[in-house]
């Protein structure tokens, strides 16, 4: 590797390893300051690029320091207190609690030397810290693992009263006067409603289908994407599980010709709520009800999580790094934009920045960024709130889509004018999305001078771990799925198998990028009016792999299968 000037002198872990010999110095002042710009911890950044094993680093760290090394998958540990320590301390320095004796707080680290994090948590929980050195990759486990078991066990909340869960609309208290409606308040229904909200969010699934048929109800589960039927209530319980969800959610339950939008708000303990944005929609045989969950964690994942390759996370994070400019996401209703878009902005989220969005509606409340819904009653439009904006002095926006031109006009000019712009788009791939703005109105010369990176992904389910086969196809089928001829043989191909961990074989989802830089040669087509194919085959030229050539990698890596990536890359 090549030297990099002007560095700091080592220090800590890092001038440990050099010390050890597993690590050149220049290497590790390289690898400090990649850490430092990616905003890791050196030894997460170390272990999850394949640089050095967990075991190794925790070795050095216990000969130079003296501490304890513990396995952590070989102690079974009761809940940790993680309580007594804010998720956001746990994340952000990598430290989990591991058990309480008297004052003394007993901690599992990867870094003995992260004396701010230490510190932190001394100051927090004014205990007296005590380190025990673990194994970086078994650490990452274990934290998600606890912060998981830590919010009231949902399966044990399932087994208690039910009736007594903190229940609300939006911020409203609706105890009040549910009395006065007949037969919606009777035990049964509401403790079939809460065990059916409950469920959703035990396992884990994104919408709940409430759908009422001539001769029979049907209530379905969204995981990973997919529906799956989960219960068949009597039809008779649908007017009456209708009308319950229309008074947690503040609806008019007299009104049944028309659609109704409503929020219902879960808490789960008292540091974990749960959102859900209900509509209703009238159908032939009743109303349909849609809830979608909306849980806040599900946009604190790091950006190493969501399953860019090193080359396209590097991109990302060189764009973001920017002062000003235009970010765009592109892809269908699903497909994990938004979060992408908010993973972003929680590396943005920071004292010295401004940052506001506009969304419709906002589905991830974020301390520390400025959040407004659309409300096209009132004239609050996507327009009307940039234009607010731009007169409070932003450094970073967000749109929630650029749908209009007018919406996309005002974008533009604040990315021209000094403001990092983040926003989505409805397109299948990253060169349609500037061809989009163009047949929208905008100048080609406007466009160039504004978009600095255009990012198109899909969401596949990941392979269940557990229980995922490897499957044997012939070469033929791999050569007309997109293989080339010289990594036939080089790889395993696995497929679901289906077991009690996961739903059909697959469990999580992970995303397919496109991640496309604006380089001069594309601004070059851009300016020229060039087509989508002109701009494809220019992306293709530089290296940009697309959402096909992405599944494929996942399917070499293992992580999903070759069906799945036909499903979600097909055109």
């Amino acid at each position: 590797m090549a030297t990099v000037p002007a560095f700091q002198p080592l220090s800590g872990l890092a001038k440990s390893l050099v010390k050890a010999e597993l690590l050149s110095e220049n290497d590790a002042q390289a690898y400090v300051e990649d850490a430092r710009r990616k905003r890791v911890p050196l030894v997460s950044f170390l272990v999850s690029s394949k640089i050095l094993d967990g075991l190794s680093i925790a070795q050095v760290a216990q000969q130079e320091f003296g501490l304890p090394l513990l396995d952590l998958d070989a102690v079974a540990f009761d809940i940790p207190p993680t309580q007594l320590v804010n998720e956001k301390l746990i994340r952000r320095h990598h430290i989990l609690p591991l058990t309480r004796r008297g004052n003394h707080l007993f901690v599992a680290v990867s870094d003995p030397t992260n004396f701010m994090g230490l510190d932190e948590i001394t100051f927090q929980t004014r205990l007296v810290t005590d380190c025990i050195l673990v194994e970086e990759d078994k650490l990452s486990r274990q934290i998600e693992a606890a912060l998981e078991a830590g919010d009231t066990s949902l399966k044990q909340l399932l087994e208690e009263d039910l009736d007594n869960l903190q229940i609300s609309a939006g911020d409203e208290d609706i105890n009040q006067g549910e009395a006065e409606v007949s037969g919606i308040d009777e035990a049964p229904i509401v403790r079939f409603v809460n065990r059916l909200l409950l469920d959703a969010v035990r396992k884990g699934a994104s919408d709940i289908h409430i759908e009422p048929y001539e001769k029979f109800l049907r209530i379905r589960f969204r995981h990973d994407g997919i529906l799956h039927e989960v219960a068949n209530p009597p039809p008779a319980l649908g007017i009456k599980i209708c009308a319950r969800i229309k008074v947690m959610s503040r609806m008019d339950i007299a009104e049944h010709r028309i659609p109704q939008d409503g929020r219902i708000k879960m808490m789960l303990s008292r540091s974990r709520a749960i959102d859900f944005r209900v509509n209703t929609c009238p159908t032939l045989f009743g109303e349909k009800i849609v809830l979608r969950i909306l849980d806040p964690g599900s946009a604190q994942l790091g950006v190493e999580l969501l399953g860019f390759e090193p080359e396209q996370q590097e991109n990302f994070l060189r764009a973001l790094e920017k002062p000003y400019g235009m970010i765009l996401v592109t892809g269908p209703t699903g497909s994990g934009k938004t979060v992408t878009l908010y993973t972003g902005l929680n590396l943005l989220n920071r004292v010295e920045s401004n940052i506001s969005t506009v969304e419709d509606p906002v589905e991830i409340t974020v301390p520390g960024i400025n959040q407004v819904n659309v409300n096209y009653k009132t004239g609050l439009t996507f327009a009307e709130a940039l234009r607010a904006f731009l007169r409070q002095d932003p450094d970073i926006i967000m749109v929630g889509e650029i749908r209009d031109l007018e919406t996309a006009e005002i974008a533009v000019k604040a990315a021209q004018t000094g403001h990092l712009v983040l926003s989505t788009l409805h397109t299948n791939d990253a060169p349609q999305t500037l061809n989009r703005l163009m047949q929208m109105g905008i100048p080609a010369f406007n466009i160039a001078s504004s978009v600095l990176l255009i990012m198109a992904q899909r969401l596949a389910r990941r392979l269940c771990s557990h229980c995922k086969r490897e499957e044997v196809l012939p070469s033929e089928v791999l050569l007309a799925a997109g293989f080339h001829e010289d990594e036939i043989g080089k790889f395993t191909v696995y497929g679901p198998a289906g077991c009690d961990k996961c739903v059909k074989g697959y469990k999580g989802r992970v995303g397919l990028y496109q991640v496309m830089p604006i380089s001069e040669e594309i601004n070059r087509i851009i300016l020229e009016g060039g087509n989508v194919m002109a701009l494809t085959e220019q992306a293709h030229s530089e290296g940009i792999a697309d959402l096909r050539t992405s599944g494929l990698r996942k399917v070499k890596a293992g992580i999903t299968s070759l069906e799945e990536v036909d499903r979600v890359t097909r055109d």
